[in-house]
């Protein structure tokens, strides 16, 4: 275990669920569902939607089964935490178990009651009025870049243990 990796680990997960959980306070607060915010010239749009599903809304009847899914890869990455190395795997996993946390509590805490709470998702990027293409927030971008860059320290040959390549 390399002490600076998992300090890194939980410093981006706790930065991502901050950023994560105020930014959909922000969201409930400020958007109105009916009426999309047009930014960037029609490149992001800011949409209120209340999501009982996963990516795509799928699995909108199963909200306990992504409950458990959630909390089973928080479980698992604080456990890889105790063998990490290095710093590339801690920033990856960071952002997996910040985005895994921060969904999680929409899902604990939000209607329509615990375990079965809908994610807010607000951001919507090349659509017509913010329709037409996912509709998702920070948390999802963050467990979407931390996969995406341990897909690619898999492909180097970086291993989590110790940051070395195999």
């Amino acid at each position: 275990m390399r002490p600076v990796a998992v300090r890194l680990l939980f410093a981006v997960a706790v930065l991502v669920v901050v950023v994560d959980l105020g930014s959909k306070a922000a969201a409930v607060a400020y958007l109105d569902p009916e009426r999309p915010v047009r930014l960037l010239g029609g490149a992001l749009w800011l949409v209120l939607v209340r999501n009982a599903g996963a990516a795509f809304s799928l699995a909108a009847g199963y909200t306990w089964i992504l409950t458990l899914v959630a909390v089973v890869a928080v479980v698992v990455i604080v456990r890889m935490s105790k063998a990490l190395g290095s710093l590339w795997w801690g920033a990856g996993l960071g952002l997996v178990l910040g985005g895994a946390f921060g969904n999680l509590v929409d899902r604990v805490f939000r209607e329509p009651g615990p375990f079965r709470g809908h994610v807010v998702d607000f951001l919507s990027l090349f659509s017509d009025h913010g329709e037409g293409w996912a509709v998702f927030n920070i948390a999802d971008s963050a467990i979407v870049c931390g996969a995406a860059l341990m897909v690619v320290l898999s492909f180097l040959g970086v291993e989590h243990s110790s940051g070395r390549e195999r």
